[in-house]
């Protein structure tokens, strides 16, 4: 069985929206709870930098079954990680978006856990 992991993208930590939830708790408590093999947190995904990351990741990756992205909209995270993906040869599919903006810590750990 492959891994499954959370990506939580926090818009350079500098976006109101993230200013009632404590990102480092979204992620222990999904790794306390054991729902994800492994956690990550990136400022900014669809940055310039970002593509390099999902490149440098993605090489490894062929036992990602599930990847998760919580940050801004799901339908927007494909557009701009589409390129990436096929670049990396990681299928897209694989990953789900998460809109975790404007949240508590408890409702960004459940709107996570929906899509887990």
């Amino acid at each position: 069985m492959g891994k499954k992991g959370v990506f939580l993208c926090v818009c350079q930590g500098t976006c109101p929206s993230f200013e009632k939830m404590n990102i480092f708790e979204v992620l222990n408590t999904l790794r306390r709870e054991k729902l994800v093999d492994f956690v990550a947190i990136h400022p900014q995904l669809c940055a310039t930098d970002g593509d390099v990351f999902w490149e440098v990741f993605l090489k490894g990756a062929d036992d990602v079954d599930k990847l998760v992205v919580a940050g801004c909209d799901g339908t927007m995270q494909k557009k701009m990680f589409r390129e990436a993906f096929e670049a990396a040869g990681f299928d897209k599919e694989k990953h789900t978006g998460v809109d975790i903006r404007n949240m508590t810590t408890e409702e960004a750990i459940e709107a996570i856990k929906k899509v887990l």
